[in-house]
């Protein structure tokens, strides 16, 4: 079954205008496959350093989110998980590329599988899961993880404005298992399942007022959080999980999967249910915050429609 209609080749895609996006992930490619992780790892986070310096919009954005999220850090503390999260944005380009472009039988090496005995008792049952991820800075190794343990399933997706880039990123999610469904396909959504399918969806991103609620997340009382996750749990009747692939200090991806939350989740209360997925999200979070997206403006909602968006970043 497909739910999105792929991006196919045309002769039109190596016009010159596109010749820098073949360039960028030709070049890419071979580099992640040529070099050691080891090398990979560092070069990665150099570019993150680089980022930093360079993105200083960016860094206050990912100071000003943390402060928010953990206010009884010390500035120090801030600082240094700021650094670290940059860090780890550099290294993403290069997570992404090797999630991409490595063989099978290399990105087995990287990945650590807890038990995922839950997501087979819910295959054997018919059931269809509702993944709920996170905004990880590896969230496709994250992806790709699931294929090589045998759990694909279906990404919620953008495309892409640039049609050379949104091919290559299409191939590269697609190749080894996943599937892709566009973001807009709803009716989509519960059909994948509905018919006893696994469905990424990540809940964890300010989606603006439309669907949503205001809800703690972290130490921000009134985080604008989208109700998607109910929706599709309540229409669907599916079970709910977590998963992760966070690195650890070995420079190998945990793949965790939960159990099954959904016997526990207020389905029929919106702000109860985006309360409860909240605190889920922080507790995937919190396994490795350096890890997760803090560079995008997480709480530039408001409640109060009054107060214009953003405000909590003009300090």
């Amino acid at each position: 079954m497909s739910n999105y209609n792929a991006p196919e080749f045309s002769t039109s895609l190596l016009t010159p205008k596109y010749w820098p996006v073949w360039f960028g992930f030709g070049l890419l490619a071979l580099l992640v496959n040529l070099f050691p992780y080891s090398l990979l790892y560092k070069t990665g986070r150099g570019l993150g350093i680089l980022g930093m310096k360079f993105g200083k919009k960016r860094a206050h954005i990912t100071r000003r989110n943390l402060e928010l999220a953990f206010p009884e850090k010390t500035e120090q503390e801030i600082e240094t998980l700021t650094t670290e999260n940059f860090k780890n944005t550099g290294l993403a380009l290069i997570e992404t590329a090797i999630a991409w472009f490595w063989p099978d039988w290399r990105f087995r090496r990287l990945i650590i599988s807890h038990d995922t005995s839950q997501l087979e008792s819910l295959e054997e049952q018919g059931k269809g899961v509702l993944l709920c991820c996170v905004h990880a800075l590896n969230l496709e190794i994250t992806a790709r993880a699931f294929t090589v343990v045998g759990k694909p399933g279906y990404g919620i997706y953008r495309p892409h404005n640039n049609p050379a880039y949104n091919f290559i990123q299409h191939w590269g999610r697609t190749r080894t298992g996943n599937q892709l469904i566009d973001r807009k396909d709803l009716k989509g959504m519960i059909r994948v399942l509905r018919r006893g399918n696994r469905l990424w969806y990540l809940p964890d991103q300010d989606y603006g007022r439309r669907k949503s609620v205001f809800v703690p997340f972290f130490a921000v009382k009134d985080a604008c959080t989208t109700t998607g996750t109910s929706i599709l749990a309540y229409t669907s009747k599916s079970a709910m999980v977590t998963g992760s692939s966070f690195r650890n200090a070995q420079g190998k991806y945990e793949l965790i999967v939960s159990e099954d939350i959904q016997p526990d989740y207020p389905q029929k209360d919106e702000k109860a249910a985006a309360a409860f997925m909240n605190k889920q999200m922080e507790q995937v979070i919190l396994r490795a915050p350096e890890q997760w997206m803090w560079l995008h403006k997480r709480f530039k909602t408001m409640e109060d429609p009054s107060i214009p968006m953003g405000s909590r970043y003009k300090q």
